[in-house]
């Protein structure tokens, strides 16, 4: 089961693996006409500028064919500065704050109602002073129960409940969709283990990585002291060796993101035999699913790590399962853990200062906790349906404009072209909300007991996950709420899903002018729907089922021209000494491609025929690709540029706005002539949708 979002996830548990099957309804009609766009100039004013774009922002200084990121953004790129609680900053960080104030304002509001449990939620986690005064003692229960197990069958079984209670051990598991048979679920294993975001920073020379590192062994050694443990330096020093060996047998994220070789089914007898040292048959027992089947992701990392398991100590192993539980829970434990966790996964990983205000974390540990709850009260306050409706006209337009491209490659095989367009005709949009809701009834949800609360949310969630299991697939259920600024594509679903808060400007402005519009949200629907025929999505025909359904010759052209992308964005420096990875990013940046060479052609389409009306100055092909430049507004901060160039499939934002030199119109819309910057002769743009 795969899921591939437009950006990086701005809320913690925003798109996680346990809950990414959707819901379903008919798919558009391809053959419908394209519905003609609304007025150039709309009667109510637009959120940003005069027609949908902050023309403030710009830098016209700088010359559109040599840097065109600078050229839209440059004036508010300089303008514009981090907060202190944020690691990056742009217009997604924007309406996520938007949100979240709107969900406080909801919150606050179901404080004062009896029996509210998104409330007693939210006022339970707000207080930290009665979490303080409780110390360690909630979470102590817990970590007796890791430090009691003595030997390696019980550390299976260990591992499996630290699973059910929210916490990372060394391997993992969840229920998904079996990609080869996706009406129905599988149990899939993957490798975990890395206290750090990547394998990289444990094994690379560079220098800043071996800072990171000297880093980790302190705050590991410090959470160790704070959990009152004996030799904390020493073990700290274990635990990081323990660590850099599964780093070394892990696969790097390029090879995992590969859906072909990340789908190996194999028995429990199988894997038992070709990855000694693990009791996985003890392990699934107690994680509740007892299968004799599943599908192994990274087959010689599983190995790896269970030879591992099998020549390190046993309180080496329980460390690690005491340091993981201390960072999953620090919100609901006493400041210092909490300060201590944030100093280095926030501070020292990511460059932030300071740690987001409380009541925010409150609310985003309300929305993953009872996410359905608060998001029907934010879907009826904040989300028409005369949006919804307006998005839905978009979408259609999309999907006509990419029926009609399908018609005029050159690459591709005429039979494979139906089944294209057959796959195409197959989808489901989702806009803004899904059509049925969770039960938390189940819930225990307590006034004082913010641990417990974590605890239980996170045993009613796995619950929730592993009771998928000989089920029919929940075809309405959603990956990401209605308050998440993002969108994405389930393969096994085929589907592209849009939550309500994305559907807001820049992205999207019902009083924009439409080519804005187009260039916004136009090219995110695109970039969605192109996901399903990316180097990993084509893999997946009609029904969602990971197969080959185009010919040899489409997959040698095909290839082809993606490796054209990924030389295009492997010579790009993300930062000085970091250049981009064009394998990893490969799939992200054939979205962006494809999703606005498709929001061009349905924006072309929606004028009927007739010339934009020139606004402001500017013409209306210059107004579309202003409209996706907007987008990408953001500044970093130095380690979480690092941190996103080793770890996040997407490129950074400069680079995804570069993407329009590949676009013939761009270069007529600003008459961008050879010795600009960007640009590339007509033979060396690369076109694939």
């Amino acid at each position: 089961m795969r899921i591939t979002a437009l950006s990086a996830a701005l809320l913690a548990g925003a798109a996680t693996l346990a809950g990414c099957a959707t819901t379903t309804a008919s798919g558009p009609d391809t053959a419908a006409a394209v519905t003609a766009a609304p007025a150039a100039q709309p009667a109510a004013a637009p959120r940003y500028g005069a027609f949908g774009f902050d023309a403030a922002g710009m830098d016209r200084s700088v010359a559109p064919g040599d840097d065109y990121y600078a050229y839209a953004n440059g004036g508010w790129a300089k303008a514009t500065p981090i907060p202190a609680d944020k690691s990056n900053y742009g217009l997604f960080n924007v309406l996520d704050d938007q949100a979240r104030e709107q969900t406080r304002a909801i919150l606050e509001e179901q404080k004062g109602i009896a029996g509210s449990k998104i409330g007693t939620a939210y006022a339970t986690y707000l207080d930290q002073a009665a979490i303080d005064a409780k110390g360690l003692a909630p979470i102590q229960p817990w970590l007796t129960k890791i430090k009691t197990v003595r030997d390696k069958p019980g550390y299976a079984a260990l591992v499996a409940e630290a699973q059910r209670n929210g916490v990372d051990g060394p391997i993992g598991t969840y229920v998904g969709i079996d990609d080869k048979n996706p009406t129905s679920y599988a149990v899939n294993m993957g490798q975990s283990g890395l206290g750090m975001p990547d394998r990289d920073y444990y094994l690379s020379a560079d220098a800043k990585q071996v800072e990171t590192r000297a880093a980790y062994l302190a705050y590991l050694t410090k959470l160790l002291t704070l959990a009152g443990e004996a030799n904390p330096a020493q073990r700290a020093a274990a635990l990081l060796a323990f660590e850099t060996g599964i780093a070394r047998v892990h696969w790097t994220r390029t090879e995992s993101r590969d859906s072909e070789k990340t789908y190996n089914k194999t028995s429990l007898a199988d894997l038992a035999r070709t990855a000694p040292g693990f009791d996985f048959a003890r392990y699934l027992q107690a994680a509740g699913t007892p299968v004799d089947t599943l599908i192994v992701a990274q087959p010689s990392a599983i190995a790896g790590t269970a030879k591992l398991i099998a020549a390190t100590p046993i309180q080496v192993l329980q460390d690690q399962l005491i340091v993981r539980s201390l960072e999953n829970f620090s919100g609901s434990l006493p400041s210092e853990i909490d300060r201590t966790v944030f100093a280095f996964t926030g501070t020292t990983l990511a460059g932030t200062p300071e740690q987001e205000p409380r009541w925010k974390r409150a609310v985003n540990f309300t929305n993953r906790a009872l996410s359905d709850e608060v998001s029907k009260l934010y879907v009826d306050r904040h989300f028409p349906a005369s949006t919804k409706a307006a998005a839905d006209e978009l979408v259609k337009n999309v999907i006509v404009a990419f029926d009609k491209r399908i018609d005029k490659l050159d690459w591709m095989d005429p039979a494979t072209k139906v089944k294209a367009k057959a796959k195409l005709a197959a989808f489901t949009p989702k806009i803004g909300y899904p059509d049925q809701w969770r039960d938390y009834s189940s819930l225990d949800i307590r006034s004082g007991d913010a641990f417990g609360n974590a605890l239980r949310a996170n045993h009613w969630a796995y619950q929730d996950n592993i009771s998928k299991l000989g089920q029919p697939i929940r075809k309405w259920e959603w990956g990401m709420t209605p308050m998440t600024v993002n969108a994405y594509a389930n393969f096994g679903m085929v589907e592209i899903v849009f939550p309500a808060a994305i559907l807001q400007p820049p992205f999207f402005d019902p009083n924009a002018d439409p080519a804005v519009n187009y260039g916004g949200i136009g090219a995110v629907i695109g970039h969605e729907l192109s996901h399903h025929f990316d180097d990993q999505g084509s893999k997946y025909d009609l029904e969602g089922r990971l197969t080959t359904w185009w010919t040899p010759q489409d997959v040698a052209r095909f290839k082809q021209r993606s490796q054209a992308v990924v030389a295009q964005y492997s010579a790009y420096e993300g930062m000085p000494g970091v250049k981009v990875n064009g394998e990893l990013t490969l799939g992200e940046n054939i979205a962006d491609l494809a999703g606005l060479t498709m929001a061009y052609d349905a924006y072309q389409a929606s004028l009927g025929g007739k010339p934009a009306p020139v606004i402001e100055g500017f013409t209306g092909d210059q107004r579309f690709h202003l409209g996706w430049a907007q987008l990408w507004r953001r500044n970093y901060r130095d380690a979480e540029l690092r941190r996103r160039l080793l770890t996040d499939p997407h490129s950074p934002s400069e680079q995804r706005v570069a993407v329009v030199r590949n676009l013939d119109p761009w270069y007529a819309a600003y008459d961008v002539k050879p010795g600009a910057q960007l640009y590339l002769a007509p033979k060396d743009r690369i076109s694939i949708w």
